[in-house]
């Protein structure tokens, strides 16, 4: 019984130790980080005149902050979630989804994603941690705005936590 229960232990053992390897530590966006990258977007706005929804996401796509300025369109809620929520997911700036299309890649239509401009990728050392998308007056503004918000973050500031 004594060897049973020696071998039991160190198969346990054994076992144990090799689940440990198969993980993986992900960085992701906490909240100090989604409202860091929703001000610097609002401020971009702000300063183009430009009212604009601004969406905050993780890399699963799901919202972490999000701000409708006065003047925007009603319809630039979901336009600026949905942009959001495609860059995350797809990692890559929905400008380049939209230039697919342009150039026949026409099965992007049909899968269901925001082939807009405006999504873009927010990345921390090279990781991408979330995505911001913007909805308000054009599809160059929204990009231009998008675009400072997604490089807001410093990876020296405390606003991406491991997972």
């Amino acid at each position: 019984m004594t060897k049973l229960g020696i071998s039991v232990g160190i198969l346990a053992t054994v076992f144990c130790l090799s689940v440990g390897a198969q993980t993986i530590n992900v960085m992701v966006l906490d909240q100090a980080g989604a409202q860091t990258v929703l001000q610097a977007a609002k401020e971009s706005a702000q300063q183009r005149n430009a009212p604009s929804a601004i969406a905050v996401v993780d890399p699963a796509g799901d919202l972490l902050a999000f701000q409708r300025m006065d003047g925007v369109r009603p319809a630039s809620t979901d336009l600026a979630i949905d942009k959001a929520r495609t860059a995350a997911r797809l990692r890559r700036p929905t400008a380049e989804i939209e230039d697919n299309i342009n150039q026949g890649r026409t099965a992007f239509v049909t899968a269901g994603i925001a082939a807009l401009r405006g999504g873009v990728p927010i990345r921390v050392n090279g990781e991408v941690v979330g995505a911001v998308g913007v909805a308000g007056l054009s599809k160059e503004t929204d990009t231009e705005i998008a675009n400072t918000a997604a490089a807001a973050l410093n990876p020296s500031r405390q606003t991406v936590q491991p997972r």
